[in-house]
């Protein structure tokens, strides 16, 4: 059911997509700077292309931008993370080698009080 939902939705991305790049197939100039700047400071490069590819072009950019803002926000969330892990590893072998390696306990006031508790 999710799976056809899916591929379902994934279609009609695809006749959208299409569609938007059917009706704006004309060629639009894209340029660096300004006519008048470019000229001045000798940097006139243009080129031309359809205007769908601009549009998507603007849509994969604006994507990529995001992602990478996201992932530079949450880079002090996996630092934390990676410290707790570091912590409770660090922990766990301080347990391990407290309880002697194998589970059993070391301390013998412990030892003596779960072995009267079970004579009783």
């Amino acid at each position: 059911m999710i799976r056809a939902l899916r591929l379902a939705l994934l279609g009609l991305l695809a006749l959208v997509l299409l569609t938007v790049a059917l009706a704006n197939r004309a060629p639009v100039t894209l340029r660096l700077l300004p006519e008048d700047a470019g000229r001045f400071l000798g940097l006139d490069w243009a080129i031309q292309l359809p205007l769908f590819l601009v549009i998507f072009a603007g849509i994969l950019a604006g994507l990529a931008i995001g992602f990478v803002w996201e992932w530079a926000r949450e880079a002090k969330h996996r630092s934390a993370a990676s410290q707790h892990r570091r912590e409770a590893a660090q922990l766990k072998s301080e347990v391990n080698r407290l309880q002697g390696g194998n589970g059993q306990q070391k301390d013998e006031v412990l030892a003596l009080l779960e072995g009267g508790a079970r004579t009783r």
